[in-house]
């Protein structure tokens, strides 16, 4: 793993929350986007080097929304940009930790994600994510 990549935020309402981060770090967010297949609308900011990505449910079965529902808003996951996604999670699986998706998908911001599942992370969602090249 190369660096965290960003860090996820669940939130109720999108534009309140891009709202409250325009105004914490002083720049409006550069990114917004939706992923259809994940029922999620996705908003991006950048502190320095580093990425917030804010996750706000479409659908009442998604994700965002089932997390929202059991624990309320606030950190979702925390990603991290690998070079080689088949790789490394072959390499996880065969440490013991428990990979949710065998085969990784199209997430936002042009990359390829795959998610290890928190029971085996202290009850950290990780994201493993790889841009996608051209």
């Amino acid at each position: 793993m190369n660096k965290i990549e960003h860090i996820g935020i669940a939130v109720k309402d999108i534009e309140a929350s891009n709202t409250l981060f325009k105004q914490l770090f002083n720049e409006p967010h550069y990114k917004m986007e939706e992923v259809a297949s994940e029922g999620v609308l996705t908003s991006f900011f950048k502190s320095g080097p580093n990425k917030i990505e804010l996750l706000q449910a479409t659908t009442a079965d998604s994700p965002i929304a089932k997390f929202i529902e059991k624990r309320g808003e606030g950190i979702h996951h925390i990603a991290f940009d690998v070079e080689d996604i088949e790789a490394e999670i072959v390499r996880l699986k065969s440490e013991g930790f428990k990979v949710l998706n065998e085969t990784p998908k199209k997430g936002a911001d042009n990359k390829l994600v795959a998610f290890l599942h928190p029971k085996s992370t202290n009850g950290v969602l990780i994201e493993l994510c790889q841009e996608i090249k051209a």
